[in-house]
């Protein structure tokens, strides 16, 4: 099982990326997905999830009403769209999926992606 993070990049504040999470091994339409993120000398934080269904979405108050996390099924790619970018987004974001649950969770995750760099200049 593997998931890849991708679609980061160097933005200005107010900007906007997409970053796609793609697997191998994996059907990502059978399992919830998660982003997360970890700037330097800080914890990695959950940023949004996604149930199996995608029914239920949740996202870090920080980000809410400038992230949206989706899915394409077709392309069995999760994305996260982000706008209206700030600096204190910049950090490594991950994907990952619990594995365990079909619910939109943060917790637990068993299978990780590699990260993308994600730096937001003032």
């Amino acid at each position: 099982v593997q998931l890849q993070a991708s679609g980061g990049g160097l933005v200005q504040a107010g900007g906007s990326l997409r970053l796609s999470c793609v697997a191998s091994g994996f059907t990502l339409d059978a399992n919830s997905i998660a982003w997360f993120r970890q700037a330097p000398g800080k914890e990695r934080e959950g940023v949004s999830c996604i149930s199996i269904t995608g029914g239920k979405i949740d996202y870090l108050d920080s980000v809410k009403g400038r992230f949206t996390i989706s899915r394409d099924s077709a392309k069995n790619t999760v994305y996260l769209q982000m706008h209206d970018l700030k600096p204190e987004d910049t950090a490594v974001y991950y994907c990952a999926a619990p594995g365990w649950t079909p619910q939109c969770t943060t917790q637990g995750m068993r299978f990780w992606g590699k990260g993308t760099q994600v730096t937001v200049s003032s």
